[in-house]
């Protein structure tokens, strides 16, 4: 018994992190496709919702007045959300921009619900004020709307910075990007990022209140209508990693907690859409589970070495229970000690540090769906080198 619940468990993170990835790619290379959009210009509104963003707005607006795409094409509206700071007085500087203040703070998508009372253009497109897009993203991430049946796109977050937080967490949204693209060659992604999201306008829907991850319930609803919902990796906005790795780890736990609530109603996921179920299942629903298939392995593991069973590898007997312990104590050392490793076997070491905090806020998130106390609100964390 013990041996099953140790295989099970490494399975359950294998697969995870490296079998749905390999099925996933191997699949896209067979039967799927890189589609190719021609050039198109429909009318855009981009939303920034803001919150005490003085330190960013500024630039934030200039880029997005300055993007590659006809100015008399774009609305720009600056939502802010009970900004305390100056972020509404520097917004009200730029005569291309509307502004919508709101006295009082209520959350994200509270100031987003807003601003589409406003939003006059055929694509909406979601960005946040501390992410810069590209000169070109505009244009590129509205060309897949040239296909009828593409509901939502999401663009690709490139994440910046040099010290080693950074190079794990730009490490981490390489290998998401890849699943993204190909999920997309099987027809539709099942991800996307409010930092660069577009819809059509027509298919937005104001989320329940309390909806935490806002970005993945709006492309949720596109896809469980039937539309399609592909990433356009050409289409990129840049944001620096926060300095601290509790600010990285807090943002991972809100994420869980939402992905938690988001299946919590299952009435409203895609289920006659078998494949793209299958990627739903593998994307999201499995990744909150790693961290009980992480401590189903170590425990078993410690199990099968104090009870010393008899048997081969289903029974983890022999040296097979002292092997696996022996490896995950190895990945827990480097976990816990690695970060005063010098060079590059610390950054090296730094990879598990990343996977066993991201696990650990995993958990956070879980307690806090099953207690309601993730709040809604977002918070402002410091960016850059640390």
């Amino acid at each position: 018994m013990i041996g099953i619940l140790f295989w099970c468990s490494v399975a359950l993170v294998t697969y995870t992190y490296a079998g749905y990835p390999l099925v996933l790619t191997i699949l896209a290379r067979v039967a799927g496709r890189e589609r190719d959009y021609p050039l198109t210009t429909p009318t855009v509104t981009i939303v920034i919702a803001a919150h005490n963003e003085q330190a960013v707005i500024a630039d934030k607006l200039e880029s997005t007045l300055a993007l590659d795409y006809p100015d008399d094409l774009v609305q720009v509206i600056v939502a802010d959300d009970g900004s305390d700071d100056d972020t509404a007085v520097i917004a009200r500087r730029y005569p291309g921009v509307t502004l919508l203040q709101r006295p009082v703070r209520r959350g994200k998508m509270s100031a987003i619900n807003a601003a589409m009372g406003l939003a006059t253009g055929e694509i909406v497109l979601f960005s946040d004020a501390n992410t810069m897009l590209h000169p070109d993203a505009l244009a590129e991430i509205v060309r897949p709307f040239a296909d009828p049946s593409v509901g939502a796109v999401a663009g690709r977050k490139s994440m910046t910075g040099s010290h080693r937080l950074a190079r794990a967490v730009t490490t981490y949204w390489r290998y998401e990007n890849h699943l993204r693209r190909m999920e997309t060659r099987l027809g539709c992604t099942v991800a996307a990022d409010g930092e660069i999201f577009a819809i059509r306008r027509g298919l937005f829907s104001p989320p329940p209140d309390g909806v935490i991850n806002d970005d993945q319930w709006l492309a949720g609803e596109v896809v469980r209508r039937g539309h399609r919902l592909v990433f356009r990796p050409e289409a990129v906005s840049e944001e620096l990693v926060p300095a601290l790795a509790a600010d990285e780890a807090e943002r991972r736990a809100r994420m869980v907690a939402g992905q938690y609530q988001a299946f919590s109603r299952a009435a409203r996921l895609p289920w006659r859409r078998p494949l793209v179920m299958w990627m739903l299942v593998s994307h999201k629903l499995l990744r909150p589970l790693v961290p009980f298939g992480m401590i189903g392995a170590l425990g078993t593991a410690i199990a099968a070495v104090v009870v010393s069973p008899e048997g081969g590898i289903g029974a983890l007997g022999g040296a097979w229970a002292p092997t696996a312990l022996a490896l995950q104590a190895g990945f827990y050392g480097l976990a816990l000690g690695g970060r005063s490793l010098p060079g590059r076997l610390g950054a090296v070491a730094y990879v598990p540090r990343f996977l066993v905090n991201s696990n650990l806020a995993a958990l956070r998130g879980l307690w806090r769906h099953l207690t309601g106390t993730q709040a809604t609100t977002w918070r402002q964390v410091a960016r850059g080198d640390s």
